[in-house]
């Protein structure tokens, strides 16, 4: 039956199965109902959409899948939406739809019919052809763009670049909207031929003022910005902490750490030297953490709001808060010389770093100071203010020095060190960007981070031993198929990932030292990043890859994370610190809240990134026919992307700009090559490149590359008549200008 179900080529089901075998009679399809059960209870079959089966690990004909990346072609790739197996999922292969398709985006779903590829080597993770039938994901029946009047009709130029099509707006449907204002409609059924129509439902704001960038971004992706009022009436109601079943904090002197432009605070820390002659060389550090588990208890109006959000979203304009401004900037916030409520850990480390024992209570503490980045750096590196100068000998020196000792258990752990520049992009009182530099990288911002990890890890530790459920923040190994790429382009530049052994960060960071300081070193940078799995929640413990760590949760940010808001219910309940602790419903749903609280992130992430694209792309129209050093940052067989040094926006060469001849997409090694002059455009290299367009609606560059291009039709370098070749190596793609 196994087989038959598995070989078939066309959908089967219990009618099939007695037909194919001569099953007749009802008392032999009781037993084959009751065979059909048993083998289902085992895991050997599943069953599909309908009354239809297939074989365990394998997908049904039709199933509903979720595209989870786009390739180095612009291919997308997506997985089953459900897989029971403990395999890893196929992988499945989007095939493009026809013209005027909706183009799917990594996090939408489709139902889609399913064909599984012949794969030569067994062992191989299975792989599948998806033809979609239906989208199913996103807010297909709205649309953000940007009010035009054409020929004095109304029509909407979409934002999203990848829409490629107008909406038509009939006159009382624009409901006064303006040419260059940008709009939320929704898309109006019933047209059949020639552009959709749509009907303005609000006016976000005019295209030419930056605010709009992240409003944009904000209405694309269904981020709430509005509180309700009972959210709203709840945060403004809440009172100021008492001692109270509170350990009193308040003679310790907390500091707070953050960027200039901080509005809340939510962590503080502190260092000593252990005293104890059992830990000779040890520290005694200490993390506190705001108590919003006080204020946004289980179930109510401000922690069902919360959850919905997921997390803050920020913007180089605007914070998009996960809390009410009362809580998140107020009674939140770890403001300097004001009681505030806290959960906070203390940690005993030996002279080596390692974390020997640790105690989490609940607290009253009271800030001693408020610093910056800089500010702690200065006054480390004896440039210190009249605020920061009276804290050096007892605060800040003994915080680095404990820093100074986690960096060696740091060391010996190897946790992954990708070395990637993130720009800050400034803005002018007029809200214009005014500039757009490298962040400072300092000491200080790697002790916060140590400190907030070590955090982390005892938060784990604690909920694990306590058996309480967690709301771990796992980092899985990168996929099989990921690393066999990785090692393809790492042999083009000589260099070799361990195969045949269990890889660790360690792997990654012998490869990224031995390139250190050579031209390839951005390049590889990126690629490794490339090969790496997604962060996400979840509430099974699959260890944190990049840290090196075996268990780790989100302990640390709970006034923008929600995630670190379960955890902080989690330490309340397993070390009975109050009756506000995580509730049997909470612990019931993990997996959809972890599910749900992965998905807000990953949401937040892209509409930052949109938002960036858009504020650059602005910034850049005032740089047309400017050139800039780049670096190739992208290679498909449509074009290169090129990120621009001193600027870090990001543009697109397309293929036609390189020259007139035939170009190879080598795929293991991230280049284009030229079929007759050999010219090469990889991974990395650095380019010079000429700004040819800059669209702030859509947040797009487009460059043109300097310099000599490759060979006119006709006029190979050798004089010769150029003679086609279709002859290519194994792995390479054949692609005309």
């Amino acid at each position: 039956m196994l087989g038959f179900i598995q070989d078939s080529p066309a959908k089967v089901g219990k009618r099939e199965i007695a037909r194919a075998f001569g099953i007749k009679g009802s008392n032999d399809r009781m037993r084959l109902k009751k065979l059909i059960k048993e083998l289902g209870d085992e895991g050997a079959i599943e069953r599909g959409h309908g009354r239809h089966f297939h074989s365990a690990g394998d997908l049904p004909p039709v199933s509903v899948i979720e595209v989870c990346e786009i390739d180095e072609d612009g291919e997308l790739i997506a997985r089953p939406t459900t897989w029971h197996s403990d395999d890893a999922p196929p992988i499945i292969h989007v095939m493009r739809g026809r013209r005027g398709s909706k183009a799917l985006a990594v996090g939408d779903r489709a139902l889609a019919r399913l064909a599984k590829l012949i794969s030569t080597n067994e062992d191989e993770v299975a792989h599948y052809e998806a033809r979609v039938i239906k989208a199913i994901g996103g807010n297909e029946d709205e649309v953000v763009g940007v009010f035009q009047l054409v020929d004095g009709h109304g029509r909407i130029h979409p934002t999203d670049r990848r829409e490629k099509s107008d909406y038509l707006v009939s006159g009382p449907d624009s409901q006064g909207a303006g040419p260059g204002d940008v709009v939320l409609a929704e898309v109006v059924s019933g047209r059949r031929l020639g552009l959709k129509q749509a009907r303005v439902r609000e006016i976000i704001g005019p295209m030419g003022e930056p605010a709009t960038f992240s409003a944009i971004a904000v209405k694309s992706h269904g981020i709430p910005t509005i509180f309700p009022d009972t959210v709203i009436q709840s945060a403004e109601a809440a009172t100021p902490p008492t001692l109270e079943g509170r350990v009193d904090l308040r003679d310790i002197p907390l500091v707070t750490i953050d960027p200039v432009e901080a509005r809340d605070h939510d962590d503080a820390i502190w260092a000593e030297a252990d005293d104890d002659p059992k830990n000779p060389g040890g520290w005694k550090i200490m993390v506190a953490i705001a108590d919003v588990a006080a204020y946004v208890l289980p179930g109510s109006a401000l922690d069902r709001e919360a959850r919905e959000r997921g997390n803050s979203t920020y913007f180089p304009d605007r914070v998009v808060p996960m809390l009410p401004e009362a809580l998140s900037a107020g009674l939140c916030s770890l403001v300097p010389d004001e009681d505030r409520a806290c959960l906070a850990v203390t940690m005993w480390l030996n002279a080596k770093g390692e974390m020997k024992n640790h105690k989490f209570v609940r607290g009253l503490m009271r800030s001693q100071a408020r610093l910056s980045y800089g500010q702690a750096q200065a006054t480390r590196n004896g440039q210190a203010d009249e605020h920061t100068a009276p804290l050096l000998e007892t605060v800040i020196n003994p915080l680095y020095e404990a820093l100074a000792a986690i960096f060696k258990a740091r060391e010996k752990r190897q946790p992954l060190d990708l070395d990637l520049p993130e720009l800050k992009i400034q803005l002018g009182e007029d809200g214009h960007v005014d500039s757009v530099t490298p962040r400072a990288r300092l000491d200080a911002h790697r002790l916060v981070e140590e400190f907030m990890i070590m955090a982390n890890v005892a938060a784990a530790e604690t909920l694990e031993k306590r058996r309480t459920p967690c709301m771990y923040r796992v980092h899985d190994l990168p996929g099989d198929e990921k690393l066999t790429a990785l090692r393809e382009f790492l042999g083009t530049l000589d260099l070799k990932l361990a195969k045949g052994q269990i890889i660790t960060p360690e792997h990654f960071n012998k490869i990224l030292n031995g390139v250190k300081d050579t031209p390839h070193e951005q390049m590889v940078n990126t690629v490794i990043l490339r090969s790496q799995s997604q962060a996400v929640y979840s509430p099974d413990n699959l260890g944190h890859f990049g840290l090196a760590l075996r268990r780790y949760a989100h302990f640390t940010s709970p006034i923008r994370r929600y995630a670190d808001l379960l955890v902080h219910r989690g330490l309340i309940r397993g070390l009975g610190l109050g009756k506000d602790g995580l509730t049997d419903d909470e612990a019931e749903h993990f997996f959809e809240t972890a599910e749900h609280i992965s998905m807000t992130e990953r949401r937040s992430s892209k509409a930052e990134r949109e938002a960036n694209d858009r504020y650059l792309a602005a910034y850049m129209e005032d740089h047309i026919g400017a050139v800039f050093n780049g670096r190739i940052s992208g290679v498909a067989r449509f074009g290169l992307f090129v990120t621009l040094d001193d600027t870090g926006a990001d543009g697109i060469i397309p293929i036609r700009e390189l020259g007139y001849e035939y170009f190879v997409h080598d795929e293991a090694a991230h280049a284009l090559v030229g079929d007759v002059t050999g010219t090469t455009y990889r991974l990395g290299d650095s380019v010079e490149v000429r700004v040819a367009e800059a669209d702030a609606i859509s947040g797009s560059l487009r460059f043109e590359i300097i310099g000599d291009k490759s060979l006119e039709p006709g006029k190979p370098a050798d004089g010769k008549k150029r003679k086609k070749n279709n002859q290519h190596r194994r792995g390479r793609k054949k692609v005309r200008r």
